[in-house]
């Protein structure tokens, strides 16, 4: 019998040789996802968009207060805007604030303060994380874990763009205070990331790197 407010799990086992099958083809799909700067102006269906939010909005979080707000743009003035305040804050980063460590590990991937991404992909979609929440006795409360919630989701977001054969970048400018005022968030509302998500362009280029093989990030108990 379910407690008061649980329903039943839907869930339906898969076989062993059939979970195998789809971890090595879940794994060959992701390991073909890469970061590129290159976005085609191509226009994108906000149906896709919309999708890919709401599979993120799955993901697991603190308590389940769901401590996300996505903001999605197709406005060419207010991408502009948005990359011209990106710019002068990254500005400001490469050439007084990013300590040499932070420069030299960038260094191979070719990134600057010249952010055209920002307004070539047909969207950007900004992930805002909710430090607080309205209660029900209309007083405001913490949220928890909102940071790791918020990181999980913008992962789950990222994969479902890949899935759907775009592609997207993650830009953190900082600090990204212009965001709120931009877009008119409140202010327990902090931005996590930037994230233009499209078709790459034609040409379009990525660093020649690899990733760590397993040995190199896993360890097992057996």
């Amino acid at each position: 019998m379910s407690q008061d407010g649980f329903i039943p799990l839907e869930w339906q086992e898969v076989p062993v040789s059939e979970m195998e099958r789809r971890s090595f083809e879940i794994y060959i799909e992701a390991s073909k996802r890469r970061t590129t700067r290159h976005f085609s102006k191509r226009e994108v269906s906000k149906n896709i968009i919309e999708k890919a939010i709401l599979t993120a909005g799955t993901a697991p979080n603190g308590a389940h207060l769901q401590p996300w707000t996505w903001v999605a743009i197709s406005n060419q003035e207010l991408k502009q805007k948005i990359r011209d305040a990106a710019e002068i804050e990254e500005t400001k980063t490469y050439q007084d604030r990013m300590p040499e460590a932070w420069r030299e590990v960038l260094a191979p991937l070719g990134t600057d303060a010249v952010k055209t991404h920002l307004t070539d992909a047909p969207w950007v979609v900004v992930l805002f994380r909710q430090s607080k929440r309205k209660r029900e006795n209309g007083e405001w409360g913490p949220t928890y874990y909102s940071t790791e919630s918020c990181g999980i989701a913008a992962g789950m977001f990222i994969s479902a763009i890949h899935r759907v054969g775009l592609t997207t970048l993650t830009h953190t400018p900082s600090p990204m205070g212009f965001l709120s005022e931009i877009l008119d968030r409140p202010k327990h509302e902090v931005a996590m990331l930037i994230m233009p998500v499209g078709y790459p362009s034609d040409g379009a280029e990525v660093p020649d790197i690899e990733r760590k093989p397993l040995e190199d990030i896993a360890i097992f108990f057996e």
